[in-house]
């Protein structure tokens, strides 16, 4: 679905009344994001970067206006990985906290909090050749029983320390400075990317990083459901009849792709042995009857 964007000249951001129906906060307790609504549609703040304004009268377009001295590359990150997967959410979208990669014709998704491995397991295959389809945001396309996953935005974020672990010197891709002290790294040269949609063929649910060593194991439907949820974009988190038919559609996702938790530790001499390990579940999983 075309969204519209339209950008605004910075503006200070002055207070809202009434106050928000929602605050979404940082680890530290401090607000991420203020939830507001309007005539229009809604108003989302990212104190001291951006207020979008989302406006759901006809076709849905979204007014951005950054703070003054914000940054273009924080500004643009708010929009792609927050703003616009909760706007196709609450437009009937399955969008989910996840990233996704192709092996053998097929995407492959990984599902989990922010820092959870995500990002940098979609670049550790990208890096092998293995293109990835997103990075934070993966919408999922119900065709009759498969589902197939939408290609993103052609970048991949990463936390400074993956950044030079994967990248080394990263003279032949394209780096920006972007939120919680990440790096924008473009799609090309070293990093594959897949711009076409694919078929979901499984999805691993990513473990907290405590573990010594690798393990996976399947999930039942109920588990997954729980964790399709507890992981998905939601805008208004007071839309009832939304909520009722998010946890209808999870439902049936649930019950239709298998899903499995990895587990594996988070040192960066252990993650080509995590590629390979998912590589060949993969292979096993393609291969059982």
């Amino acid at each position: 679905m075309f969204v519209e964007l339209k950008q605004g000249a910075p503006r200070r951001q002055s207070p809202v009344t009434p106050r928000p129906f929602h605050v979404a906060v940082f680890p530290d307790g401090t607000p991420s994001t203020l939830f507001f609504r309007t005539p229009a549609g809604y108003l989302l703040r990212f104190p001291d970067h951006a207020d979008f304004h989302i406006s759901l009268k006809d076709a849905p377009i979204v007014w951005c206006l950054p703070a003054p001295g914000a940054r273009k590359a924080i500004v643009e990150h708010l929009y792609l990985n927050q703003v616009l997967p909760m706007l196709l959410g609450k437009l009937g979208n399955l969008v989910f906290h996840a990233s996704a990669v192709e092996i053998a014709g097929e995407a492959v998704g990984f599902v989990g909090q922010s820092r959870s491995g995500k990002s940098t397991l979609a670049a550790g295959f990208a890096l092998k050749g293995i293109p990835f389809l997103t990075d934070d945001a993966l919408v999922l396309e119900p065709q009759g029983p498969i589902y197939l996953a939408i290609p993103s935005h052609p970048s991949v974020r990463l936390c400074k320390d993956s950044e030079r672990a994967l990248m080394g010197s990263g003279k032949d891709v394209s780096v920006s400075s972007s939120l919680a002290l990440k790096t924008k790294i473009a799609a090309g040269g070293r990093v594959a990317y897949c711009d076409r949609p694919r078929v979901l063929r499984t999805v691993y649910f990513l473990g907290d990083g405590a573990d010594q060593d690798i393990s996976i194991h399947h999930l039942g439907a109920a588990e997954t459901l729980i964790g399709w949820l507890k992981h998905s974009f939601i805008l208004d988190v007071e839309d009832e009849a939304l909520l009722r038919d998010r946890f209808t559609q999870t439902a049936t996702l649930a019950n239709r792709v298998t899903c499995h938790r990895l587990n594996f530790p988070r040192r960066f001499d252990q993650l080509d042995r995590a590629l390979t390990a998912i590589i060949e579940h993969v292979d096993a999983w393609r291969a059982a009857p």
